[in-house]
């Protein structure tokens, strides 16, 4: 049976934006009593009345004490997130208890270091460090903490870093630089001052404050830095402006669903790479590729491509398994093997056929197989490629188009970076297939 709602609450429910962001329940007293957020917020808040024998004695306890509401509407569900989490310190509503109570709840961690580090724990107690947080789910916040490394670039190492430590004179930053993760705080790259600008930013963002006001003061250190010829500290700013500006259209949690980056010495991979597998020089561009499927439906494989050691998003492809290569082998069902040969052939006939490089290094996911099956693709089509070579998951072994086997420690750094290239591949594939298979469920029968 639903509760139903005062009348005057029932219309202001009624005309709520179904857009992210915060509500905040409040009793007759106009006390504040209960923060939340939502995807959507119209539907969310109006769960709260709806089938009432489905709600735990807490909610049916909170929902009887409601007499208005105000709500927050943001642009993500990142930022409502965030918000939520600095609307529960500030207000205290009582029936946000729950957080308070139970130490195992994650937190999110500023250093106050010189060049401060940002991390995710679960441990109190931690000095000079400031806290946000508890957060009720781990899996949003490692969302939420993913975005926040893209637009802000705080480091993640253990490093003590100084300003004046000649060190960083000569240190190699780690692969996250390179991908836009982190501005390499431990090189003269960046100094304290810039680095602590890009941190307070993080904090006011992380503080709940309006994201016009983060883009405004981001806008003017980008003039700042351009009047002054400081252009890559202008460049940073206007990336950190185009991603938070991106919110709106790509402002999901789940669209943050991806690993942290591995720390790779990528000049020491690549090398690695060139003495191992015998090649003239460190392999520029590596392609690597994954298959993807259930029971043989909607089979998927991605493409992605990684130059000079970091991932060039730009050249990733997706296929979508048709079952015919012309090498009559029909649908390929649940055979990875057969799967595998059609789409490298349709890469490698491609950039063939269009005149383009190919790649110096290619790594198939998975081992002797799949490997054969993409040697023939090749032969088939008449495409020669420098070098191929697969990596068997059970023991991370190295396969060579001739049969042999290399094993590595998994310590070695080429064997790191095949491993971030394969995992990579993985991960674009499986989205891939997860957004096919919801495309599935939604279409009637």
């Amino acid at each position: 049976m639903d509760i139903p709602p005062p009348p005057a609450l029932a219309a202001k429910i009624a005309g709520l934006p179904d857009t992210p962001g915060c509500y905040i329940y409040k009793d007759a007293a106009g006390v504040e009593i209960y923060v939340g957020k939502a995807k959507r917020l119209r539907r969310r808040v109006a769960s709260y009345f709806q089938a009432r024998d489905g709600h735990p004695a807490r909610t049916l306890r909170l929902v009887q004490e409601i007499a208005d509401l105000e709500i927050i509407a943001t642009d993500s569900e990142v930022e409502a997130l965030l918000l939520e989490n600095a609307l529960i310190k500030e207000l205290k509503p009582r029936y946000n208890v729950r957080l308070k109570d139970d130490k195992t709840y994650p937190i999110l961690v500023v250093t106050r270091e010189e060049f401060p580090r940002v991390f995710i724990t679960r441990e109190r107690g931690l000095k000079e460090v400031d806290i946000y947080g508890p957060f009720a789910s781990a899996k949003e916040l490692h969302r939420a903490y993913h975005f926040l490394m893209r637009v802000f670039r705080f480091r993640v190492c253990d490093l003590d870093l100084h300003e004046g430590d000649p060190k960083r004179r000569s240190f190699s930053p780690c692969l996250n630089f390179h991908i836009k993760r982190c501005s390499a705080p431990c090189t003269l790259r960046v100094g304290a001052e810039q680095y602590g600008e890009d941190i307070r930013a993080l904090r006011a963002f992380l503080g709940g404050r309006s994201k016009g006001q983060v883009l405004s003061r981001l806008r003017e250190r980008m003039q700042e830095a351009s009047r002054s010829q400081h252009y890559e500290e202008a460049a940073r700013a206007r990336d950190q402006i185009q991603a938070l500006d991106r919110l709106k259209s790509r402002g999901r949690l789940r669209d943050y669903d991806e690993p942290e980056a591995p720390t790779i010495d990528i000049h020491a991979g690549l090398e690695a790479l060139r003495t191992t597998l015998a090649l003239p020089g460190p392999p520029r561009v590596i392609e690597g590729f994954d298959i993807a499927h259930l029971q043989g439906t909607n089979v998927v494989a991605s493409l992605v491509q990684f130059v000079s050691g970091v991932p060039n998003k730009d050249a990733y492809r997706r296929f979508k398994v048709r079952g015919e290569d012309g090498q009559g082998d029909g649908d390929p069902g649940n055979n990875d093997v057969a799967a595998m040969r059609e789409v490298v052939g349709r890469r490698y006939r491609r950039l063939r056929d269009e005149g383009s490089p190919m790649p110096d290094l290619v790594l198939i996911d998975g081992g002797h197989a799949q490997l054969a099956s993409a040697r023939d693709a090749l032969i088939h089509h008449g495409v020669e490629l420098p070098t191929m070579i697969g990596l068997a998951k059970r023991e991370e072994t190295v396969v060579r188009l001739d049969g042999s086997e290399v094993q590595l420690s998994k310590r070695d750094p080429g064997l790191k970076l095949l491993m971030y290239v394969r995992d990579e591949a993985h991960r674009f594939c499986r989205r891939y297939y997860h957004l096919l298979q919801r495309r599935d469920l939604d279409t009637p029968a």
